[in-house]
């Protein structure tokens, strides 16, 4: 299983009680900054609105691809080593809010990372240094250093 906390909820989905939570000045806030990540061509800008307005942990000369959404609750939890890349419209989750409960849980991305378009990264992941994750791929388990990865669920692809 992911490593992530387990927060339970009492009455409503954990979803309506999401301002107990996060404060929604910080998602407006961050809201606003991903979306113009999202959509800014310029990878040096890209990252420095992750770093220094969301508080992500972003290495050197990592890129994140057009339309890469990460967490807009909790992006802080994010960290990504050096010289990975972020396929485009990418999803990179740090909560789920489910029915009774809501979990948080650090996702970890190694250096020299290659993440596929379309792929969506799960709260509590740990992806490995030189590991490679197919596009459209659901990562709900951690991929060790140097692995191939891809599908729905997510299967090791042998390497000839």
């Amino acid at each position: 299983m992911r490593n992530v906390e387990r927060y339970p909820v009492e009455g409503s989905n954990a979803l309506w009680q999401i301002y107990r939570t996060v404060s929604p000045w910080k998602g407006v806030k961050n809201f606003i900054c991903i979306q113009v990540a999202r959509y800014c061509p310029h990878l040096p800008l890209k990252n420095w609105i992750y770093r220094h307005m969301l508080g992500m942990k972003i290495g050197k000369d990592t890129a994140f691809g057009l339309m890469v959404m990460v967490d807009v609750f909790f992006p802080e939890r994010i960290t990504i080593g050096d010289n990975s890349i972020i396929g485009y419209n990418t999803t990179i989750l740090a909560h789920e809010y489910l029915i009774k409960e809501y979990r948080l849980g650090d996702v970890k991305i190694g250096s020299n990372v290659m993440i596929g378009a379309n792929s969506t990264i799960l709260p509590g992941v740990t992806i490995g240094d030189y590991a490679v994750v197919a596009a459209g791929s659901v990562v709900h388990k951690d991929v060790a250093a140097g692995q191939f990865v891809g599908g729905n669920p997510m299967q090791i692809i042998p390497q000839k």
